[in-house]
């Protein structure tokens, strides 16, 4: 495993009815300070209905955001393939990775609002079977190939990618999954990335993280691919304060609006969220392990947690959730970039080690100092005794 990357998922959410322009505009602020403090990874959904999630094209996100944070990589978080003639859908993205220098992940799902697929006349139940074709399709344009296919919604006659991927490795591509096995089976069948939204879901003992990869595993094998968990990427909720008292006030600000959201209009039952008073919300988050509110130490030990559990992956990604005031949001992520990175990317211990050599020099100076001392008093007393 290479180094832990840490990153934001920014579906977005935001509570309906507030000024959308001056909400993009702190979203891309956002994304500024992340690339100050040493992110390395924001992912920009694709929603088209609800109210919320107010971001239509991931491409433009990243348009505008890359010059903004030049180290940052940016993933669609995600494209809905299913709703997109796959040819184009390929083709701006390899627009995306030149002009971003190779700095996108191509991350795809079937879509998850009902309201979205509806409104193209598509049966929600049907996009995934149409995130299958569409991938295919996708994958083989990806790798150079001629195409001629038709899908239910598309036909391609000798379609081709005009420009080839900026970096000679390809352009990376991550599938999303939340419970369901679509996306790890789609995954391991093309050798592909995995963004597990779901990476915190474990209900009723049911481990989504286990089920994602071994499914993967399997797939791979069948059709001679390889799968790399440097290339899976885990999205959980964290919210960090000084103290956990703190944490939990600051989350007052905004937390029913994003359960009432996940309860009654978004299609993730799986995530379960449960709670109808600010306490119970509050108190299920910690409780159920769906996300962290509390200290930095404590989201230390959620990412390890999932680590152990998950057996290893390439980044851990924050949901973008409106909880806290913009500036304490801002201060969330700055706290865990100072105190939860260096964990899992081999900087903490060389500086804890220093700290500890330095006050062992120090125990051991400061008593040749006191002996050094004594000496000195007590000769000093010998040599008045002797006057005296």
């Amino acid at each position: 495993m290479s180094r832990l990357r840490f990153g934001y998922f920014m579906a977005p959410f935001h509570p309906a009815g507030h000024n959308p322009s001056m909400l993009m505009e702190r979203d891309l602020s956002f994304v500024e300070h992340l690339d100050n403090v040493g992110y390395d990874e924001i992912w920009f959904g694709e929603h088209h209905s609800a109210g919320s999630e107010i971001f239509a094209s991931p491409e433009i996100m990243i348009a505008a955001a890359a010059s903004r944070a030049p180290r940052i990589t940016f993933g669609t978080g995600v494209t809905s393939l299913s709703y997109h003639n796959p040819l184009w859908a390929a083709d701006r993205m390899i627009q995306l990775d030149h002009l971003t220098r190779g700095r996108v992940i191509f991350g795809v799902g079937p879509g998850s609002l009902p309201t979205d697929s509806m409104m193209i006349g598509l049966d929600p139940i049907d996009t995934r079977e149409l995130l299958q074709e569409n991938l295919d399709i996708v994958v083989r344009l990806l790798n150079g190939e001629e195409v001629t296919a038709k899908t239910r919604t598309h036909e391609l006659i000798n379609a081709r990618l005009q420009l080839a991927p900026y970096r000679p490795t390809g352009l990376p591509v991550s599938v999303a999954a939340v419970a369901s096995p679509t996306g790890p089976r789609l995954a391991g069948t093309h050798g592909l990335g995995l963004l597990s939204i779901g990476a915190t879901l474990s209900a009723d003992g049911f481990d989504a993280l286990a089920h994602h990869w071994g499914i993967m595993e399997e797939r791979a094998q069948a059709h001679g691919k390889t799968v790399n968990r440097d290339d899976w990427s885990l999205v959980g909720i964290f919210h960090v304060a000084e103290t956990e008292d703190e944490a939990r006030r600051q989350v007052r600000h905004g937390i029913e609006q994003w359960f009432d959201y996940f309860q009654r209009v978004a299609a993730f039952p799986q995530m379960g969220v449960s709670g109808d008073k600010l306490d119970e919300m509050i108190d299920f988050v910690k409780d159920s392990g769906i996300g962290v509110i509390g200290t930095p130490e404590q989201a230390r030990d959620q990412v390890q947690r999932l680590w152990d559990q998950s057996g290893g992956f390439g980044s851990m990604l924050q949901m973008a959730t409106d909880w806290a005031t913009p500036r304490d949001t801002r201060r969330s992520a700055e706290l865990f970039a100072e105190q939860v990175f260096p964990y899992f990317q081999g900087q903490a211990q060389p500086t804890l080690d220093a700290a500890e050599r330095a006050r062992a020099v120090q125990s051991g100076y400061a008593d040749k100092q006191l002996a050094a001392v004594d000496h000195m008093t007590k000769k000093y007393e010998q040599e008045l005794a002797a006057k005296a």
